[in-house]
């Protein structure tokens, strides 16, 4: 409002101004005219009686002139001052209109977000992410190696954990900071890919990580620092298949062993030799199926390769089936048979009872007879369907669903075997075992549905359960590891390792080719990387060299936990590593055991391509990932006594380590 006041008095003294000049300007003309008589006249003009006419005129028109571009000056001048004056109007009205527009959209954020939703954007948010990935590789650091130390967990149900496998101490760790939950995801996609190098490619991504905040301090953009990891990623993986790996020989099991065994030494399973390997190895040649190209594998272990714990007896007594194991019995213990030879199968996923509807069925009987009439079609019912099995002559039938005590009458009588409510998964392994195909509805039975591969049935008592066997199996392509060991602890630490042990070997079956263990093949990329780093150009040759510093966290964490002392060990390394330009000693590492360097070669301590290679992707495309993170937003909504959400709950860093 003030300043529409001034505005208008700007205005007014303006045509006031004008007004004067045009009076000035007449009154010149009229002055010029009069008489000399004026005394106006004589006392303006009073130095011109001494001049010409003519030049009093000039003088009179000069000073015209002059009064006119002093009055157009102080026009132009009024002029610019006002559209100045608008202008400014008009740009303070859009900054006031800019302000509580962003003051709207902090207004409606704020709305979007909970009350009490904790926000980290920028440098802060991706500090904080590198610190929750730090903490997270912290904790199993120490799992690394062969003399490693082990974790007791205290699970959600009250249970306890013992043990020193990476992904099996993650999965019972409950975080809440996002960037850790990320790593976590990265040991399970590690495990359910290649099955080992859980916690190697944990240590790793929390290296990079760190060595990424001096860039970060630096300025150095994200997008940058994640372009410069991918080229050394692509290097590294150059730098492994030209200079390191070598193939392997499938068909020696003395050399297949060896490479299971070194991926077994840093578990707890070790102390037990040769069986943990032995029991992998025979388990995933047995599942192995050749591909009609004669070369391509596939193997699936974790459908058709089952881990059964039974309690009890010597750990040595474990073993692998060529065939199925089930926690089954015969469904009449009495009358049907629990041994028989060479069996005919038959395998079915549909009920051996009389149908009930699906939905609530009434039946409206007026008759006693009715009722008898109906019980009587119930029986004809199991009765034809026992009839349509015995066409066949199976020895055993085995089905997911129930069996009735009548049609179970009806077997015995035929002397067929019957057992019931089989799992699914189990009946899959039956069916590839035995070459059995499972029947959804007798009507379609065929001989040809009949297995026949199965070299014995047979049902055994251990402890107080009763366990079928399907063994002997001709092309069994399917098999059941029994572990046995003194207590459950004992047998799912066995167990975790051995699935580990599985995932070694297959991925050797799959992709035969090995690299040396040991923190080998890390200090070999880390010194190929070095040269190349100097040809990179620009921003990027400091990530691009991190990376290669980062490789070097394996031998380092490898001599931290067998005691050794670092800092010599390492340089020891370095030095052995230099020594040779053509790569030569890029097979020595450290011994796990005694701190020494050591051939990997002469040690026998190899690894999987698949498993090294996996680990170098995985952990520096997360650590990418986690880098290009600029904003988080973390709160969980916590319940209260009575089951309704309650306040969001902050969680820093700090507070989830």
């Amino acid at each position: 409002m003030y300043n529409q006041k001034r505005l208008q008095l700007f205005k007014f003294c303006f045509f006031v101004c004008l007004l004067l000049f045009f009076f000035l300007f007449t009154e010149s003309r009229v002055f010029g005219e009069k008489s000399s008589t004026s005394s106006l006249y004589k006392a303006r003009f009073i130095s011109e009686r001494t001049l010409t006419r003519a030049d009093a005129e000039r003088t009179r028109t000069i000073r015209k002139e002059e009064l006119f571009k002093c009055f157009f000056v102080f026009f132009l001048k009024v002029s610019l001052f006002f559209t100045e004056l608008e202008s400014y109007r008009e740009k303070r009205h859009r900054i006031r209109n800019l302000k509580v527009n962003a003051a709207l959209l902090r207004y409606i954020k704020m709305q979007v977000l909970q009350v009490n939703a904790r926000r980290e954007t920028g440098r802060k948010a991706q500090m904080q992410n590198i610190s929750a990935a730090k903490a997270v590789s912290d904790v199993v650091r120490t799992t690394l190696g062969p003399r490693s130390m082990l974790k007791m967990i205290l699970d959600a149900s009250g249970g306890i954990v013992i043990t020193n496998d990476g992904n099996a101490i993650l999965r019972e760790i409950d975080v809440t900071h996002p960037a850790a939950k990320s790593m976590i995801e990265l040991a399970r996609s590690q495990d359910e890919e290649v099955g080992d190098g859980t916690t190697s490619v944990i240590i790793l991504a929390g290296e990079i990580l760190h060595l990424s905040i001096p860039f970060l301090e630096k300025d150095v953009h994200p997008t940058v620092i994640a372009r410069a990891f991918s080229k050394a990623l692509e290097k590294a993986v150059e730098i492994i298949d030209a200079k390191i790996a070598f193939p392997l020989d499938v068909e020696n099991r003395e050399e297949l062993l060896k490479i299971v065994r070194s991926s077994v030494g840093t578990k707890f399973t070790a102390r037990l030799g040769d069986l943990v390997p032995n029991l992998a190895l025979d388990a995933v040649q047995t599942v192995k199926t050749v591909g009609p190209d004669g070369k391509s594998a596939e193997i699936d272990i974790k459908k058709f390769a089952k881990v059964e714990k039974i309690p009890g007896g010597a750990i040595e007594d474990s073993t692998v089936l060529k065939g199925v194991m089930m926690n089954k019995d015969v469904c009449l213990p009495g009358r049907m048979l629990r041994k028989i030879e060479k069996p005919r199968i038959l395998l079915l996923d549909c009920t051996l009872e009389y149908k009930k509807g699906e939905n609530q069925t009434n039946v409206e009987i007026t008759k006693e007879e009715d009722w008898e009439v109906l019980l009587k079609m119930e029986e004809d019912w199991i009765k034809q369907q026992c009839d349509i099995i015995c066409s066949f002559k199976p020895d055993v039938v085995i089905t997911e669903k129930g069996v009735s005590d009548l049609c179970c009458h009806y077997l015995a009588k035929a002397n067929v075997t019957a057992i019931r409510r089989v799992r699914k998964t189990d009946n899959n392994r039956i069916a590839r075992a035995t070459g059995a195909t499972i029947i959804h509805r007798l009507e379609e039975l065929q001989e040809s549905d009949i297995g026949t591969g199965a070299g014995l049935f047979n049902v055994e008592k251990i402890g107080d359960e009763y366990f079928t066997f399907i063994v002997d199996c001709d092309e069994p392509k399917a098999c059941t590891i029994v572990l046995r060991g003194a207590s459950k602890d004992v047998l799912n630490e066995v167990e975790r390792n051995l699935i580990d042990a599985m995932g070694v070997a297959r991925n050797i079956l799959k992709d035969p080719r090995l690299l040396p263990g040991g923190g080998a093949v890390e200090m070999a990329i880390s010194r190929e990387l070095s040269k190349f780093a100097d040809t990179v150009q620009g921003a990027e040759q400091l990530p691009f060299r991190a990376i290669g510093t980062a490789l070097e966290v394996i031998p380092r964490t490898l001599a931290q936990n067998c005691g050794a002392n670092v800092i010599r060990t390492l340089t020891k390394l370095r030095a052995k590593h230099a020594e040779s330009p053509d790569g030569e000693n890029s097979t020595f590492g450290i011994d796990g055991e005694k701190g020494t360097i050591v051939d990997m070669k002469a040690l026998g301590v190899w690894e999987p391509y698949e498993v090294k290679a996996q680990s170098l992707k995985t952990a520096v495309e997360s650590a990418c990932m986690l880098l290009r993170i600029d904003d988080v937003v973390s709160g969980l909504r916590k319940k209260n006594r009575d089951g309704n959400p309650g306040e969001v709950e902050n969680m820093t860093p700090e507070e989830d380590d």
